[in-house]
């Protein structure tokens, strides 16, 4: 039974052919592919290498698809191999009705015509009713061998390709079924579509020609013209020059999608064999995932003019949802004004693989985009900024992965937040001012105890601080010496902004601004996200000079000279007006360092010497 072309390459897309071999043949990555030793015959130096559409033995030579590999390895049939995969991959089996066999036969038909097709395109372009094409081909400085390699044509005038093809025996109605005469709805007459044009075939991954795209030369629109929608060609799932670029990445080259066609061509002839191109629209969904399928991380190449940077906008849009820990994508920009063609032709292949070097990473493209569509000059357009990052992580389908998006663009987004810890102090100059402490910012100083407990005492200081944040104008400065990680510091940056504009310094406020603002994970890995419990100082229910004292004591054990400046600076303004809050402060100072002196544990771990 003979299966139709579109379900084997639907069952072939579907199947992860390293996951199919792996079941029975222990891979390991090597590169961009995977290798191991041959099922097929005995050996001990791997020498079988398995591609995401394909595997090839170098020691005996066997070869073959996911199809293929269940044919060779259990000895199966091919409609039973089939079956089984398409069981696995949640296919249907087309069932053998006379109406499949015959797309099948006409779909077949429509490839050998548009075989014969190219065949006349190629020979018109060496004809003289050709020169004007050739000569726009030469002059955009592509060589004899290149043209041939792409099986470039010519176009002529409107009937030349019909009478031509007739003498083969080819009707008109083939090549209607083909795509390449159309009929004017308004006065029902037929004509060729393409005419006067430079002529490019389309491929598919294997090779086979499945429509054509035309460019006019002088005044005309559309300048480029690609065939219609037939039983062997879509659109949406072609990319134009994948069929040479799968061979070129196995062989070492990068994976890089430009804009059309003769962006391809003549990348290819400088050396970026991997090149390939969208047919004239935005990528698709299907066109990544053949990508992914060459390359887990492609390099999609933009003008860096505005449409370029919408075209750019759109294709991270679409990939987002895709994303996984082996599929990503790198971003590339041009100069404004160039295109890759011409960047070859002015800077010879440095020029252009200077700009390739240069590409983004999907994490930082999209801060980046989001920092542009959102600004970041005012506090509204940061708030707006930090809610859009957060939701652009949470669009990626892979929840591991949407997790590391959202760290990362959150740490990026508050290290371009954060402030000198000179500046952050100032703001609590005035509040110390009140209190008869010294003016005048002082600079603060490094942690001087490094041991396994520091980073738990600075996750319990600050989760005392969600908790009691009334605390924040007394130990402000002091919390701010402290080397967080950048969970911690993301924590603390949201706790400054939102003291700035809180009218009362409440946990229940506090906690709400948080939740709201994108920060539940990070708050959950401070208040229970460690092995040891929370001690009662950081506890909801403690009492305000309980928390107090609690928070200085377990700082003594991170920066006790520090905390000795406090004591003094507190005692000094106690002695020059006695208030009960400046008692209090002095109380709960004395009472931790009174502890760190008599080396009582602060609950952490045990004391520092």
């Amino acid at each position: 039974m003979a299966l139709p072309a579109s379900f084997l390459d639907e069952l072939r897309t579907r199947t992860p052919l390293p996951a199919v071999i792996g079941r029975r043949v222990k891979l390991a990555r090597s590169g961009k592919q995977w290798k191991g030793c041959c099922p097929f015959h005995g050996e001990k130096t791997p020498s079988f290498y398995v591609y995401d559409d394909g595997y090839h033995c170098f020691g005996c030579g066997a070869h073959g698809d996911a199809i293929g590999f269940i044919m060779q390895s259990q000895g199966l049939p091919f409609m039973d191999a089939v079956s089984q995969l398409a069981a696995e991959a949640g296919l249907d089996v087309p069932k053998p009705t006379p109406e499949a066999a015959e797309a099948e036969r006409r779909r077949l038909g429509v490839v050998e015509v548009l075989e014969a097709v190219q065949g006349h395109y190629q020979r018109c372009l060496g004809l003289p009713e050709g020169q004007a094409g050739l000569g726009y081909l030469l002059g955009r400085g592509l060589t004899g061998d290149t043209i041939a390699r792409f099986g470039l044509g010519w176009a002529g005038d409107r009937g030349t390709l019909t009478a031509a093809l007739a003498r083969q025996g080819i009707e008109a109605d083939q090549l209607t079924q083909a795509g390449l005469i159309r009929r004017d709805e308004e006065t029902g007459r037929t004509f060729e579509l393409f005419s006067h044009r430079v002529m490019f075939p389309i491929r598919d991954r294997r090779g086979a020609i499945i429509s054509f795209g035309g460019r006019i030369l002088g005044a005309g629109q559309p300048k480029y013209v690609n065939g219609p929608e037939t039983a062997v060609f879509s659109k949406r799932r072609t990319l134009y020059g994948l069929n040479l670029a799968r061979e070129a990445v196995r062989n070492g080259a990068t994976p890089i999608v430009v804009e059309g066609y003769m962006d391809v061509i003549a990348a290819a002839q400088a050396g970026f064999t991997g090149a390939v191109a969208p047919l004239g629209t935005a990528l698709t969904n299907e066109q990544l995932e053949e990508l992914w399928r060459v390359s887990p991380a492609p390099v999609l190449c933009f003008d860096g003019d505005g449409a370029g940077a919408r075209a750019a906008s759109r294709a991270l849009e679409l990939a987002l949802p895709m994303l996984t820990p082996q599929r990503s994508l790198k971003f590339a920009t041009l100069p404004s004004g160039e295109d890759p063609d011409s960047m070859v032709r002015k800077g010879g292949p440095a020029a252009f693989q200077a700009v390739l070097d240069a590409a983004l990473g999907p994490s930082d493209t999209l801060y980046e985009m989001v920092r542009g569509q959102a600004g970041d000059a005012t506090p509204e357009q940061r708030a707006a900024f930090r809610t859009r990052l957060i939701e652009a992580a949470a669009r990626i389908g892979d929840k591991s992965l949407a997790a590391e998006y959202r760290a990362a663009l959150l740490d990026r987004f508050f290290a371009s937040r954060s402030r000198p810890a000179a500046a952050r102090g100032q703001k609590w100059d005035k509040k110390r001012s009140q209190l008869g402490l010294p003016g005048g910012v002082r600079v603060p100083r490094p942690i001087l105890q490094h041991n396994n407990a520091a980073p738990e005492r600075m996750r319990i200081l600050t989760a005392i601080l969600l908790r009691h944040p009334f605390l924040l104008n007394d130990v402000a400065q002091a919390y701010n010496a402290l080397a967080l990680d950048l969970v911690l510091t993301r924590v603390r940056t949201a706790i400054e902004d939102w003291s700035e504009s809180a009218e009362t310094l409440d946990s229940a406020g506090l906690m709400d601004h948080l939740t709201k603002s994108g920060f539940e994970q990070d708050v959950q890995h401070v208040l229970a996200g460690a092995p040891m419990p929370l001690p009662v100082c950081a506890l909801p229910d403690a009492m305000p000079a309980e928390a107090e004292s609690g928070w200085w004591h377990i700082f003594g054990f991170l920066n006790e000279a520090l905390l000795r400046e406090e004591v003094a600076q507190a005692e000094a303004a106690a002695a020059r007006d006695l208030t009960s809050e400046t008692w209090r402060r002095q109380k709960a100072l004395v009472e931790a360092l009174a502890k760190i002196r008599s080396g009582e544990p602060d609950g952490v771990g045990v004391a520092d010497a």
